[in-house]
């Protein structure tokens, strides 16, 4: 049984075809759910055309170099879904799934099946991630999610604070104040890149290098891996570079982490921004070292552009520590914070405190369940569309081993 119809449980579907193991996958609404229900309309992918590729399936466009929009990322799961002839059942919403001794009762709200093993691939941004303090927003202000926001549309006329500078929320706040609107991004932990980076796109390099195919059991604290953001990326046609620079080219303003919101709502910020950001350039540095050191020992040198550097992030001198949210100034405030997955539905005992499932690269902690598509799950490059086929091949081959033999840690 898998638990979702995305890229990773499409992936899984097919490389447990390949060895002939008898599943269905149970989505809760179309193929692609969260693509169709749960994304802003301009989204793009961040990674380019080239790098979409499940197994038995890849991209095969004119574009390679190009960035789908949201209609051709829902296509393109369809048409690979069609084309490995996946056994879905969409509409299909689980309610429960619980051990009973020699597999899984799997409830849902078209009836149970039962079955030996369960994979997870539900996804890891289930539910939008808000710090407690949000209750205290006032009313007078309007709050969306990464999750619920589509488009400048359903936002007020006004200020918006955007919480969260990661890609969701660099791209929030440049199509916000692209629509005329006043944009405060507050800025916590980030990590600044380059779009192309001496000719080529960053994707192509840490491709090519091996960074996307780091092993979750080859880094030092994995926890912390699985805990860094998304890069600063966007998947624009003109391949520019998305950063805190250039939003504030555009007027954004920026402000430190939002730390907290006073009971008469008053907006709390940490003054560790201009530490934020230069940790950011410092890991940016650090990723480029490690690539032009690649190109170098490759003997790439010679037929690419020149090692270069971005300019540091432009951090003004005392940046505000306060705002009065009921002052007017505010008028939306859009939560890019993050998400965790929905395990409500999940009984064997294997979350841990912050409701993820315990597991070691995919195999929970518990006989017969597995998870797929979440960060770092085996590899850097696991909760990318370009990621799933190794992760699925890996773990199919571990499910198809506990079926021989019944158990196998």
């Amino acid at each position: 049984m898998i638990v979702g119809a995305g890229h990773a449980g499409l992936a899984m579907s097919r490389c447990l075809a390949e060895r002939s193991i008898d599943h269905v996958l149970l989505e809760r609404g179309e193929i692609a759910n969260s693509w169709r229900t749960e994304r802003w309309d301009s989204l793009r992918l961040l990674t380019p055309n080239w790098q979409s590729r499940l197994p038995g399936f890849r991209y095969d466009g004119d574009d390679p170099d190009g960035y789908r929009t949201l209609p051709e990322v829902i296509d393109f799961l369809g048409s690979y879904a069609r084309a490995i002839s996946a056994p879905v059942e969409t509409h299909t919403t689980v309610t429960s799934v619980r051990g009973d001794g020699t597999g899984y009762l799997v409830r849902t709200d078209r009836g149970e099946w039962r079955c030996r093993t369960v994979v997870l691939a539900s996804g890891a941004c289930n539910i939008a991630r808000l710090p407690d303090f949000a209750a205290r927003v006032p009313p007078s202000v309007a709050m969306l999610t990464a999750q619920s926001y589509r488009n400048p549309g359903q936002v007020a006329d006004g200020g918006v604070m955007v919480v969260g500078a990661s890609s969701s929320g660099t791209q929030i706040a440049q199509e916000l104040q692209r629509s005329g609107r006043q944009v405060t991004l507050s800025v916590g932990e980030h990590i600044r890149a380059p779009r192309v980076y001496r000719g080529k796109d960053l994707e192509w390099w840490m491709d090519a290098a091996g960074v996307l195919d780091e092993r979750y059991d080859e880094v030092d604290d994995i926890r912390r891996a699985r805990r860094v953001p998304s890069l600063q990326l966007a998947g624009t046609p003109d391949r520019t570079t998305l950063d805190l620079n250039a939003l504030l080219d555009r007027g954004v303003r920026l402000v430190g982490r939002l730390a907290g919101i006073t009971e008469d709502g008053k907006a709390q910020f940490a003054g560790s921004l201009r530490n934020m950001c230069a940790l950011s350039d410092l890991k940016m540095a650090r990723l480029l070292d490690l690539i032009d050191e690649w190109a170098r020992d490759n003997g790439l040198d010679a037929t690419v552009g020149p090692p270069e550097r971005p300019p540091p992030t432009r951090v003004e001198d005392n940046p505000p520590l306060g705002l009065d949210l009921a002052g007017g100034a505010i008028r939306t405030i859009i939560w890019a914070s993050g998400y965790r997955p929905d395990y409500s539905w999940l009984e064997p005992p294997v979350l841990d405190r912050w409701g993820h499932v315990r597991h070691d690269g995919g195999v929970a902690d518990h006989p017969g369940l597995y998870l797929m598509g979440m960060q770092f799950l085996r590899r850097r490059k696991s909760a990318l569309i370009d990621g799933a086929g190794d992760d699925a091949r890996d773990l199919s081959d571990h499910l198809a081993a506990y079926l021989r033999q019944g158990s196998i840690r």
